[in-house]
Formats: C-alpha cells, sequence, structure tokens
C-alpha cells in the first residue's frame, strides 16, 4: 500500500468517525419544544379522546375531521359538532366542526381550532409595578376546509387545507397547512385501516411592533445617532408534522352489543414515537362506554389513562349525540372534554 492510498484511507475512517459522532449526538438529543404551533397536537373530540386517540381507522364522528379527512366520507351524513376541553393551567381548547355528505362518495367539512391560554394579564414594568393599563393575552387559532371521497367501496382518500395563526401581545405568526389521509376497510371481520400525515406545510416567525428597539450601535462613540431603529429577526420555527398510522375491528358485532378496539402508532417530529390504544362498547346503538391509554412507550410523559361515555339520541329527522371524556395527566391532574353532535 502506497503512503497516498494509506492517507486516503485515513481521511475515510476520519470522517466515518466523525459523521457517526454528530449522528449519535443528534439522535440522543430530544425532540420536545422543536416546532412552533404545538396546539396542533391537542386531541379533539371527547370520543376519540376517550379512546386514547386510537382514531385514526374510525371515522363515525365528526371530529375525524381532525384525526383523517380520509375517512369522512364514510360517514353517510351530515353533522355539526362543537367540543370544550378544560385543558392544561386554566386554558380552554375548543373545537367546531360540521361535515356535509355531497351524495353516497363525497364529503366536504369545515373546522375552527381555537386555544385560549386563559384571563388576559397586566402588563407591569420597573416604572409601573402596578400596571401600565394594557394586558397580556395569547390564543391560537385554525380554520379547516376539507374533501373526502369514497374511491372504491373499500377505499377512500381526503384532505384539509388549513390557516393556522398565533398570537401573543402584539405578535402574531400565521402559516397555511395541509393534512392528507387514507382509509381502507379490509375483507377480514370489518377490519378498519387508516394512515394519516398531519400539519404539513411551512414555517412560523413572529412578527409585531415590540420587536422594533432603537439601538446605539457603538456605545463607545459620541455624537452617533443613539436612536437608530432596529428590528428583532426571530427564527423560524417548523410545523409539528405528524405520521399515523391506525387500525380498528368490531370484535363483537351483534344487534344490542358492539365492542370495536382500536390502536394507532404516533410518529410526530417534535417528540419520540408512541402508541395510543382504545375500546369502546356500543349497547343498544344508545351507550357507548369507551377506555383507552395515550402515549405507550413514550417517555417522561404525563399522559395516560382515558375513559369516557356517550348518549345518542334518536329524534325525528336528526340524532343528537353527548359525548364525555376524562384524562388522566399526571402532574397536571385530570382533563376533562363535553362534546355535542347532531346529526341529520
Amino acid at each position: 500500500m502506497n503512503m497516498k492510498s494509506e492517507i486516503n484511507i485515513k481521511r475515510v475512517i476520519i470522517s466515518a468517525v466523525i459523521a457517526t459522532t454528530l449522528f449519535s449526538s443528534l439522535s440522543a438529543q430530544s425532540k420536545v419544544g422543536t416546532s412552533a404551533a404545538p396546539f396542533l397536537h391537542i386531541p379533539v373530540g371527547a370520543k376519540a379522546i376517550a379512546m386514547g386517540g386510537a382514531f385514526t381507522a374510525i371515522g363515525d364522528d365528526p371530529a375525524t375531521l381532525y384525526w383523517n379527512p380520509g375517512a369522512v366520507s364514510r360517514s353517510n351524513k351530515s353533522r355539526i359538532y362543537a367540543m370544550q376541553t378544560n385543558w392544561l393551567v386554566g386554558s380552554k381548547h375548543q373545537w367546531i366542526g360540521a361535515q356535509i355528505q355531497l351524495g353516497s362518495a363525497d364529503a366536504v367539512g369545515f373546522s375552527i381550532n381555537m386555544l385560549n391560554y386563559g384571563d388576559r394579564e397586566p402588563i407591569t414594568t420597573v416604572e409601573e409595578p402596578n400596571g401600565t393599563g394594557e394586558y397580556w393575552e395569547a390564543s391560537d387559532l385554525a380554520f379547516g376546509v376539507s374533501y373526502s371521497r369514497n374511491l372504491t367501496d373499500r377505499f377512500s382518500i381526503g384532505g384539509t387545507v388549513k390557516y393556522i395563526q398565533q398570537q401573543i401581545w402584539h405578535e402574531t405568526s400565521s402559516q397555511f397547512g395541509m393534512d392528507v389521509g387514507l382509509l381502507f376497510i379490509t375483507q377480514f371481520s370489518g377490519l378498519r385501516i387508516g394512515a394519516t400525515i398531519r400539519n404539513y406545510g411551512g414555517d412560523f416567525r413572529m412578527e409585531g411592533r415590540d420587536l422594533i428597539e432603537q439601538v446605539d450601535l457603538d456605545t463607545q462613540a459620541s455624537g452617533n445617532n443613539e436612536t437608530i431603529v432596529a428590528y428583532l429577526k426571530t427564527d423560524y420555527w417548523p410545523m409539528p408534522l405528524v405520521f399515523s398510522v391506525g387500525a380498528a375491528m368490531p370484535v363483537i358485532d351483534q344487534r344490542f352489543l358492539k365492542v370495536t378496539v382500536a390502536a394507532d402508532a404516533v410518529r410526530p417530529t417534535d417528540n419520540m414515537e408512541t402508541v395510543n390504544t382504545g375500546v369502546e362498547v356500543l349497547i343498544s346503538k344508545m351507550i357507548g362506554i369507551r377506555m383507552g391509554y395515550q402515549s405507550l412507550f413514550g417517555e417522561d410523559n404525563e399522559q395516560g389513562l382515558t375513559a369516557g361515555l356517550g348518549l345518542i339520541l334518536p329524534v325525528k329527522y336528526a340524532d343528537i349525540i353527548v359525548d364525555y371524556s376524562y384524562q388522566d395527566f399526571g402532574l397536571f391532574g385530570d382533563i376533562t372534554t363535553m362534546s355535542l353532535s347532531i346529526g341529520f
């Protein structure tokens, strides 16, 4: 082996060692907190939450607009829907949706996703400790428009385009995102398989008047302009992209009793991979009893057991569904959700 070949081999070895070290370092880093608009991760729908978030392959509830737009056309009924969750540290999470069946194979949907961080807080400074007369507030908001179609009697596809905005005091950031979902109904005992990609879109960056500052570019010099207007440039942050694959199957399907089990494998770009599981017992097509578990195999995760009840009230030309769910959120306490749905 000549000297030149030996040097090239050493370079390759050193490059491989450096690449391996960098990869190991990056893999060991936590992905938590590496995206914007984390409110898009908050689960939607009392029924879906009670089933542990294992809802990608269910498709019989308006909250499907959030979980898998590809399953919306399988509902065969138009519905309006509203829910509220008493979310963490006094905040309120609200979601309103409507799905409209255009025919036997097509459906459209509209949704509003809102997170309110609670009461406004007064702005205080060193000079004015009792308040400046202004109030600090923050909120998150997303509008979505969905379309779903049955391509065959067993396969459907759909998507959602949404406008997302975050606001804190005088700073805002907005972006467009997209969800895409698929649903396949197999010939094996009613087994349903769903897959989604949620929150695909551009990056967020906060902008607003509070980022404008007066600066002195050279504090050591005299006679220069000490009031140059500068704009503080904030970083770009990506959307919380989520890949999800789920399955659901009725293990008992009789006239007065139906038991459905479901499981989802979830891979977000800003956290570790987890599994959600759930079960629903439907009695006489009127009373639903649900249980589930969120974020199985997740490390340092406060989420866990879920449970809930549902009541279906058939009335003339319509039906009314009331759902309730409970989440055990560890150190944050109990989280409850109520939802109301009207189908026609």
